[in-house]
């Protein structure tokens, strides 16, 4: 489960990704089964949570790694590479953002 703290030491990744509502239930499906059978059971994944906004233009996806280096490994993967091609199809454009906790109220 995530879990935010001001004092975590991890790596927070926050993805957006942008798309059509006609496909926003795809890529769902899509994301959902990429963390089940794989992201899941990388060295160092931690948790991540999915939303969709009202409108189903947009996922933001938050997700915690031990180190920043555990996250970049596995989007190197070929497994990954070949899931991100698919995440492309279904949406205008996404962007992986990582970040540091800076405060929790």
């Amino acid at each position: 489960m995530t879990t935010i703290a001001s004092d975590f030491q991890g790596q927070t990744v926050i993805t957006t990704f942008e798309m059509t509502p006609g496909t926003c239930a795809d890529l769902l499906d899509e994301l959902r089964a990429a963390y089940a059978e794989f992201i899941r059971h990388q060295p160092g994944f931690i948790s991540a949570s999915l939303h969709v906004n009202d409108a189903q233009t947009r996922i933001a996806n938050y997700s915690q790694w031990t180190r920043r280096e555990d996250f970049q490994a596995m989007l190197r993967t070929p497994e990954m590479r070949d899931r991100t091609r698919r995440f492309a199809a279904l949406c205008r454009g996404f962007e992986p953002v990582m970040y540091d906790v800076a405060a929790v109220f």
